[in-house]
């Protein structure tokens, strides 16, 4: 499952690990993404969605129909 929020639109980023000895290697700083089931009365049926913890929280305040109007005007799919 990719790290990418389909509300929000958040990604991984990208930046170093840095030793002791102050060496740098490359590392991924992952969005907490969540697979996430929602029922949309609206079509009669549920959803499954992939949205970080913040998406969720942002779900909880606007509602389901509203989020889903959201990511279909950015071109996801539903």
């Amino acid at each position: 499952m990719s790290a990418h929020c389909q509300l929000t639109g958040s990604k991984p980023g990208f930046g170093n690990n840095i030793s002791h000895s102050h060496r740098r290697t490359s590392r991924r700083f992952d969005p907490n993404v969540q697979r996430k089931r929602y029922w949309l009365p609206g079509e009669g049926r549920y959803v499954r969605l992939t949205l970080s913890a913040r998406a969720i929280k942002t779900v909880d305040s606007i509602g389901i129909e509203a989020a889903v109007a959201r990511i279909r005007a950015r071109g996801g799919k539903v």
